[in-house]
């Protein structure tokens, strides 16, 4: 169970973390999670130019350690990378100690300006540690997520989470899996028309 947008009583217990930017301006944060993995990576790639989007790519660094040459075609592209851990830990799991070394191993990679929990499941403790550990880190988390990765779905149901909950400053989950892309590559184009034709753009974080 999985709801496709952020209720403001997750969003006020957890204030420290970014669930959406500014409302001010009709700009769009696209983001996508789990790669970069061959042929899901490079269709999103090329989806994005398409519609002159910039993205941000939420990387596990075990993939980027099996794919440097798709990882490198994402920074070629101008997107911004963040933090995914390095083996996609959740972190209600996982011990503190361990999580952050998991973290601090992906950094080698992608740095840590910018991390995302893997399924949103991160700790208070975490959350504090983290940030004693990288002031200067931002936990982006999401107000719109369009269940690509739910198998059970279909790709005009993915359509309909996005587009019935986006708004001005918006982040949205997407996933650059092979999990998701059956409903991802029929999803992403049409999610990408639709929101350009109402006067959206689409910037990195």
């Amino acid at each position: 169970m999985y709801l496709s947008y952020s209720p403001f009583w997750l969003q006020w217990f957890y204030p420290t973390l970014t669930w959406h930017k500014s409302r001010e301006e009709n700009i769009i944060f696209l983001t996508f999670d789990d790669g970069p993995i061959p042929v899901v990576t490079p269709f999103v790639l090329n989806t994005l130019k398409k519609f002159q989007a910039k993205a941000t790519f939420f990387c596990i660094g075990e993939n980027i350690d099996k794919y440097p040459e798709v990882f490198s075609d994402v920074i070629k592209a101008g997107h911004a990378v963040g933090n995914h851990t390095y083996n996609h830990l959740k972190g209600w799991n996982t011990k503190d100690n361990d999580y952050l070394d998991n973290i601090q191993k992906c950094t080698l990679h992608t740095g840590i300006r910018l991390f995302r929990p893997p399924y949103g499941r991160i700790t208070k403790s975490q959350i504090k540690a983290l940030k004693i550990q990288n002031p200067q880190i931002e936990i982006i988390m999401w107000d719109v997520l369009s269940g690509d990765f739910d198998q059970s779905i279909t790709a005009e149901k993915c359509i309909d989470n996005v587009l019935k909950n986006v708004k001005n400053g918006s982040i949205i989950v997407f996933h650059d899996s092979l999990k998701a892309f059956d409903r991802l590559e029929k999803s992403l184009p049409v999610i990408l028309e639709k929101l350009s034709n109402q006067g959206f753009s689409f910037k990195k974080l």
